[in-house]
């Protein structure tokens, strides 16, 4: 497979949902870890192949639609006790700078909304390459994850153990795998 040049790259993208996972993964009871994932959301970003400096992203998750594979947790998780969606239903990541870190390695800085609390984070993210796919589309894919603690956000819930410690971990990790499909091609799929 030859390598497009990334000067080739720039352009508008939408997130493929189909091919796209943003989820999560949270110790529970102190021993475990539970992984899970944002069903629907939308994302944008905007590459300068010449600048990557210059490039940017928007995520926009629906708190409903989190999914930890058991419907008593998720309906839990979509409770005021954590993330309040009837009242908060979106998350909203939007970047303000992207840092170069060397080979494919950058790292995405922004703000992330949670329940009307925005908080600086920061993401680390690989460049996963790019490719055509069989429909002529220009694919660009992306991974990374960041931590973050949700009491930051007014996720505040938990509930002590009887040995000690609590429920749910305060940290939590936030992770994604994106492809992403050049905007002006896309629809052709």
């Amino acid at each position: 497979m030859t390598a497009i040049p990334l000067s080739e790259l720039s352009g508008s993208y939408v997130f493929d949902p189909a091919h796209t996972r943003i989820g999560f993964v949270a110790r529970h009871a102190m021993v475990t870890k539970v992984r899970g994932q944002f069903k629907e959301f939308e994302g944008t970003a905007t590459i300068d192949g010449d600048d990557p400096a210059r490039s940017s992203a928007r995520v926009v998750l629906k708190a409903a639609s989190i999914d930890s594979g058991v419907e008593q947790r998720d309906s839990h998780l979509r409770t005021n006790d954590f993330l309040d969606a009837p009242h908060f239903p979106e998350i909203v990541f939007e970047s303000s700078g992207i840092e170069a870190l060397g080979g494919s390695n950058y790292r995405l800085n922004g703000n992330l909304t949670i329940k009307e609390t925005t908080r600086p984070i920061s993401l680390d993210v690989e460049f996963d390459g790019s490719a055509r796919d069989p429909y002529g589309n220009l694919r660009l894919g992306f991974e990374g994850s960041t931590t973050i603690n949700r009491k930051d956000f007014g996720v505040n819930w938990n509930t002590a153990l009887e040995a000690g410690g609590v429920l749910v971990s305060e940290k939590v990790v936030l992770e994604f795998d994106v492809s992403a499909i050049r905007q002006d091609e896309a629809g052709q799929s």
